[in-house]
């Protein structure tokens, strides 16, 4: 597992700084969620509500449109954050303005130049001027929701979505299950189709505390690839017995099984949750375990009767008042 040390050597030296100064140490999704990110592969973090889950997602994508040359006006934007919330998307756009303007200063400290990436919002609640405004002047970094994203993909708008390269899923888990998971699923696979043929395909990061399963919401997150070669088959006509046509049947149902199988694209899973602390205790209710099942003896004799009372029907008929209570009929 890499140390503080050698996780913080992946950004800036203006990143790393900033970090320091800012936070004890990296939390356990991020020191080990950072690393995959660097490396170009889609990342799948599960981890606990308060443990920097967004900033794990985001840092690295800062680190490059802080201090990677600015590409054409045209080609600006190259991060895109879906949230299926519009309140949590507002949220991440005030909490973003911290980290930008402190490693910013950071870097001015330095001497380093410094790009401070622009942020967009774009949600139902969008003014025209603005979604007119991210058309003309695409900002580096956009933040919508799937129903936007879908509106977007489907507009003239789309092609300031050419050169986006990581895209970041927040509470991911609130999508798979429903239909507004498969919607988006289709709207981040023609986002892939939009982007160039020589391209990378996209990095997509998945972010929740609740996911499950781990490897569903990975399939999920990461989609198909290609469909699998279907075999081929014997057309030529051959004598059909009964036997021969079950197994003629059972064959085409296995091509059909095996022509729609689908090759996903490779997720790396960060699992960080923290397992539930169970506090077990046994109480055994005999003395001796090993007597389980042995028949016990049960006191008898007059010492092991309690003392004597007189019944209620006895004390309802004078007439038996003076008799023993034991043999007094009830």
């Amino acid at each position: 597992m890499a140390t503080r040390t050698d996780v913080l050597g992946l950004f800036h030296p203006a990143v790393a700084d900033w970090f320091r100064a800012s936070f004890e140490a990296p939390t356990p999704p991020q020191r080990q969620g950072w690393p995959a990110i660097a490396r170009g592969e889609s990342t799948l973090i599960l981890a606990p509500t308060g443990s920097g889950k967004t900033l794990s997602a985001f840092l690295w994508c800062i680190d490059r449109l802080m201090f990677e040359p600015v590409p054409p006006k045209d080609r600006r934007c190259r991060v895109v954050y879906i949230s299926p919330l519009k309140a949590l998307a507002v949220d991440v756009e005030r909490n973003l303005r911290s980290p930008l303007a402190g490693i910013a200063h950071r870097a001015e400290a330095r001497a380093d130049g410094a790009h401070i990436p622009s942020i967009a919002i774009r949600t139902g609640d969008t003014p025209a001027t603005e979604r007119s405004r991210f058309q003309r002047e695409p900002a580096d970094i956009l933040i919508t929701t799937p129903e936007s994203l879908y509106l977007i993909l489907t507009s003239n708008a789309r092609e300031a979505l050419r050169s986006v390269d990581t895209v970041i899923l927040d509470e991911i888990h609130a999508l798979v299950p429903t239909k507004r998971g498969a919607h988006l699923a289709l709207s981040l696979e023609r986002l892939e189709a939009l982007r160039a043929q020589d391209a990378p395909p996209l990095v997509r990061i998945g972010l929740s505390a609740t996911q499950r399963p781990l490897d569903e919401v990975a399939r999920f997150l990461g989609g198909a690839d290609r469909r699998k070669p279907k075999p081929k088959t014997d057309k030529r006509k051959t004598k059909r017995t009964a036997a021969s046509t079950e197994k003629s049947l059972h064959d085409e149902f296995e091509d059909s099984e095996s022509s729609s199988a689908l090759d996903y694209r490779p997720v790396t899973i960060v699992d960080t949750s923290e397992k539930k602390r169970l506090e077990l205790r046994i109480e055994v209710p005999v003395e001796d375990m090993a007597a389980i099942g042995q028949p016990q003896e049960i006191p008898s004799g007059p010492a092991s009767q309690g003392p004597v009372r007189s019944s209620i029907w006895t004390a309802i008929h004078p007439r038996l008042r003076g008799h023993d209570s034991r043999r007094a009929p009830l």
